[in-house]
């Protein structure tokens, strides 16, 4: 996959490298707060290290506006299953900032992260999202297949 792809209103979105702390952070405390999310600095901490660590499963790309701003970011990571040879992918958070919605960037997110998928090998990209968010759903809606399912949880404690 190209270091860089094209996002329908963005500059580019590339993937994120040591330097973009600084960039990414006001982003990902939008996602956060859009979601009325509270995380310990540590988890954000170790997020971040994650992210740039290539050992890591888990990516990360950043959407740019021509200024070169940050506008939108994208976190995936891929693991095993039971339902396919190869591994799946995950699409685990997906932000563009507000000024930015309704102008192809989480389209084009969606689609990096397919490609990067498709290069290693995935079988599917799957992600969730709350179902209030109307607005993400009309865009998943048309990128993707709805699958019906129901996702449930239980925290584990130490």
């Amino acid at each position: 996959m190209s270091a860089h792809t094209q996002g329908a209103a963005a500059g580019e979105i590339r993937p994120l490298g040591a330097e973009d702390h600084a960039m990414w952070l006001p982003l990902w405390r939008g996602y956060l707060t859009f979601y009325g999310a509270e995380l310990p600095e540590t988890v954000s901490a170790t997020t971040w290290a994650r992210l740039i660590d290539p050992a890591e499963p888990v990516h990360g790309a950043l959407a740019l506006d021509e200024a070169g701003r940050a506008v939108g970011l994208v976190h995936w990571l891929f693991h095993r299953s039971t339902w396919s040879e190869g591994d799946v992918c995950y699409l685990n958070d997906l932000f563009v900032a507000d000024s930015q919605r309704g102008k192809g960037l989480g389209a084009g997110l969606i689609a990096h992260v397919h490609a990067d998928a498709t290069a290693r090998g995935a079988a599917e990209v799957y992600w969730l999202t709350h179902e209030t968010n109307a607005t993400a759903q009309r865009l998943y809606n048309a990128v993707a297949e709805r699958t019906g399912f129901i996702q449930y949880r239980k925290l584990v404690t130490p």
